[in-house]
């Protein structure tokens, strides 16, 4: 199955005490990349989220931003790191004093202090919050996948007239190089009469197996039956509803691998251009297969 990697998707969910909005995003990416933002009191639920994410993604960077709001916030108990506060208070007073400074010291200056005053991490009440979390991620994932299946076609359709397009011409180079014997024999006859300007006798026998000898040399009938093979596993790959990506870019080089053999092989100008053709397909839909999950 064809997927893209480039998505966007995003949901809300609520109960009478939360409210989720959720937001997605992925991008091209050799592996499964997620990054999570969300309030700082709600990381404990961090794994349980990637763990979500995991199962209907499996491959590229996936940025989630989820927004909680709680309506219980306005009964929240916080604490007060003692302390650091008698600290923080010491070290005023000798700045105080360091200064020749007047006055009472702020108790706004204690409240703006980072960790000076903290909420207490309600566990339970985060708890509470999953359920509509998970239904918000879900629902998310799921459009993001929608996103990223019609994506996919797109992409796969314009994969499929590119390999239609390869495979008829594999067909065309076979049928070019169908009459490699007689072509080495011919050309051997020419360059030895040139040679000995008909002074020497040939013996036709021999030439053949000379002959033979080369065109042994140049067959690339086992590159062909591998490259129809190449094509009938990457239709197979694009059609398994497993993801596709990895498998069709190994694929991909194998295909460049036979056709590299080829064109070194064949020695003929109507193959070295049909190759020159296919490879650029191949460098195209590369390029296409870099997005697909």
């Amino acid at each position: 199955m064809i997927n893209s990697m480039t998505a966007y998707a995003a949901a809300e969910s609520s109960n009478d005490k939360f409210s989720v909005h959720t937001e997605i995003r992925s991008y091209n990416h050799k592996y499964l990349d997620i990054i999570l933002r969300t309030h700082r009191r709600y990381e404990l639920l961090e794994e349980k989220i990637k763990a979500l994410i995991t199962e209907k993604i499996s491959r590229g960077r996936t940025e989630v931003r989820i927004k909680i709001e709680d309506t219980a916030e306005q009964t929240q108990n916080f604490e007060i790191n003692e302390s650091m506060a008698k600290a923080y208070y010491d070290a005023l007073k000798t700045l105080k004093k360091s200064l020749g400074l007047d006055g009472p010291l702020s108790l706004d200056l204690f409240a703006a202090a980072n960790g000076m005053i903290v909420p207490v991490e309600d566990e339970a009440n985060i708890e509470n919050a999953w359920p509509v979390i998970r239904e918000s991620v879900i629902t998310s994932v799921n459009e993001l996948n929608i996103m990223r299946q019609r994506e996919g076609e797109f992409i796969a359709g314009d994969i499929h007239k590119r390999i239609d397009y390869i495979e008829k011409s594999i067909d065309q180079i076979e049928e070019t190089s169908s009459d490699i014997p007689a072509r080495y024999r011919d050309r051997l006859q020419e360059r030895i009469a040139t040679l000995t300007k008909g002074i020497v006798d040939l013996d036709p026998g021999r030439v053949t197996q000379e002959a033979a000898l080369l065109a042994d040399r140049s067959d690339i009938s086992e590159e062909i039956v591998r490259s129809k093979s190449h094509i009938k596993q990457f239709r197979s790959i694009m059609d398994s509803p497993e993801p596709a990506g990895r498998k069709l870019n190994f694929l991909l080089q194998e295909f460049n691998r036979e056709f590299n053999t080829i064109g070194s092989k064949a020695g003929n100008a109507d193959v070295s251009h049909t190759i020159v053709e296919v490879k650029a397909e191949l460098e195209k839909i590369r390029e296409q297969v870099q997005n697909i999950e």
